[in-house]
């Protein structure tokens, strides 16, 4: 079994994204499941094969120990954890060859508790990787560009696993995608953007956190992908078979 852990801001496309990847996976012959990690998810685009809403009730957490909503989450997320083992029965009883694990919609609670990290690192599996999401409509300003990239290499620091960093929403954003490729592969042109939209403090403090990313090996690029049209999905699975199948792409 090769682990996918999917990643990113609220907003950004993760649930989708794991849809997406199963179903992608399914129609090239592979075996693929979905874990949910979300425990305050309503609705999802997926049937979960395993869902930890079925050990953990965030609702009623919330009431018994009168939480408040984020509260109630980080409890939730704490005794996810406590709740390894049966999650690994679960996932062994189902045995895909790939488990697309989607991630709390609160980056924070998975990435930077310990509870997170835990569960990265006690689900048994022969490979793991991540996907991190960058938000096409968020990151449409250099500065917020910087910004999520700050945060996308702060995440891959705190989950310790080889990271692809996926540019969602490619067919919303139109012109800018052009444009925010670039600065993901350019540091020049990224630089340049940012003098022209920002100035005094704000250049100096972006311009500085852009300047460690790179020296840290961020600037690698972005997959564009949309999960509306399918664009990109070939990329995407490319670079996850270079990771987790030694460059074995899946077979059509």
């Amino acid at each position: 079994m090769k682990t996918i852990f999917v990643s990113g801001t609220a907003g950004s496309g993760k649930s989708l994204l794991s849809s997406k990847l199963h179903e992608y996976y399914t129609k090239n012959g592979a075996f693929a499941a979905v874990l949910n990690l979300d425990p305050g998810v309503e609705n999802l685009a997926y049937t979960c094969d395993v869902d930890v809403r079925d050990y953990v009730d965030y609702v009623s957490i919330m009431q018994q120990y009168d939480l408040g909503p984020n509260g109630a989450m980080v409890m939730a997320n704490d005794l996810i954890a406590s709740k390894i083992d049966e999650i690994q029965n679960d996932v062994n009883k189902v045995n895909p060859d790939y488990l697309i694990v989607d991630t709390p919609g609160q980056i924070e609670l998975f990435a930077y508790r310990s509870s997170g990290r835990f569960i990265i690192e006690n689900l048994t599996s022969e490979e793991k990787t991540s996907i991190f999401l960058f938000d096409g409509v968020l990151i449409n300003t250099p500065v917020n560009f910087v910004s999520i990239a700050l945060l996308a290499t702060s995440i891959r620091l705190r989950l310790n696993l080889p990271t692809i960093n996926v540019l969602t929403k490619s067919d919303l954003i139109g012109d800018k995608l052009k444009d925010i490729l670039q600065w993901s592969t350019n540091l020049k042109t990224l630089e340049n953007a940012i003098a022209k939209d920002t100035d005094g403090d704000t250049y100096a403090l972006t311009t500085n956190i852009l300047r460690g990313l790179n020296l840290g090996g961020f600037a690698q690029g972005l997959i564009p992908i949309s999960n509306i049209t399918g664009d990109g999905f070939v990329n995407l699975e490319g670079a996850l078979s270079r990771i987790l199948n030694l460059g074995e792409e899946v077979e059509d």
